[in-house]
């Protein structure tokens, strides 16, 4: 059977592929030859964010991809995000236009509001990333209400700065208040979802009102540990998903990723490791039972591992 490798966006009618490559903490150092091999080995989307600090060495390797033929800029689904520091509507633009700049490109495919939090600006001269904290080391909030934020979004799709527009790491309350004002609704959402943090009520709910869902830590605590994270069992080490991997003949992160996969939901992987960063992208090439399915859901435990109220009891944005 032919297996679906793109989800239809409402609005556009775009098809934004199913996995792609996430760029958050792939290093400077390699980022461009990662994006290069990546585009190589089939890799059509790449999500990245000025917070990550690698844009520009990204475009690197994606404008290094184009001049050798391999791609055509519109084969490629590039994903940008604006920063906490770029929510007054004065600073919108200037957000989208930063990284653009950095990818050395004229328009993102889609453009997500990366937080629901605004903080004070901070110029990319001065510091950059700009980061949570400001230049004495604190965060510091400003009062700037999402609609606001929102209203400028917008008008990045009426400029042909950004061809799709929607929210990360956003719950049902603040989509269902977007839904009341929004000229243009959002299109995505990315949120982080894995095994142990199954959001299934939000899934319910963006299915209804036609959000694609774009699952990031696919991997649950895998990405964490590195900046410090212990506690859960690594889900690649999981009893439960070393079962199904051997009884499929996959990968751990092959059965992590079809589980989101068969959901319906992007997937936004990243590895350093090339053979991984293979067999990742052909997670679309299997099915898993339902059986399967309900066990590996069976391990929820609502843990979030990207939670802002970490950084500051001020930010329970997922209260």
């Amino acid at each position: 059977m032919a297996h679906i490798t793109t989800v239809t966006l409402k609005r556009t009618g775009a098809k934004m592929p199913l996995v792609g490559f996430g760029l958050w903490k792939v290093t400077k150092e390699t980022c461009a030859q990662t994006v290069y091999n990546a585009i190589k080995e089939g890799y059509r989307l790449f999500d990245s964010a000025l917070d990550y600090g690698n844009e520009k060495e990204a475009g690197e390797g994606l404008a290094r991809a184009i001049k050798d033929g391999l791609v055509k800029r519109e084969d490629v689904w590039i994903t940008s995000k604006l920063w906490n520091t770029y929510h007054e509507k004065e600073r919108v633009e200037e957000g989208i236009k930063t990284s653009l700049k950095l990818w050395g490109l004229d328009y993102f495919d889609l453009y997500l509001v990366h937080f629901p939090i605004s903080l004070e600006y901070i110029s990319p001269e001065t510091k950059f990333p700009q980061e949570w904290w400001g230049l004495d080391g604190k965060i510091h909030p400003i009062n700037v209400p999402f609609q606001e934020t929102w209203a400028e979004i917008e008008k990045l799709v009426d400029n042909g700065l950004a061809k799709n527009i929607g929210l990360s790491n956003a719950q049902g309350s603040l989509i269902f208040d977007v839904h009341r004002y929004a000229r243009i609704e959002p299109q995505v959402l990315q949120v982080e979802l894995h095994p142990y943090l199954t959001q299934e009520p939000l899934v319910k709910y963006c299915k209804l009102i036609g959000l694609a869902i774009t699952a990031y830590s696919s991997f649950g605590p895998q990405s964490y540990v590195e900046l410090g994270y212990q506690g859960a069992t690594s889900l690649m080490e999981h009893d439960t998903v070393t079962a199904i991997a051997s009884k499929n003949q996959k990968t751990p992160a092959q059965i992590l990723l079809r589980w989101a996969l068969q959901q319906g939901l992007a997937v936004i992987p990243k590895s350093n490791n090339h053979e991984r960063l293979v067999q990742n992208l052909q997670s679309v090439d299997f099915e898993l039972s339902e059986d399967e399915m309900k066990s590996i859901s069976s391990l929820n435990k609502n843990l979030r591992l990207n939670d802002p109220v970490d950084l500051d009891p001020r930010l329970g944005i997922f209260a």
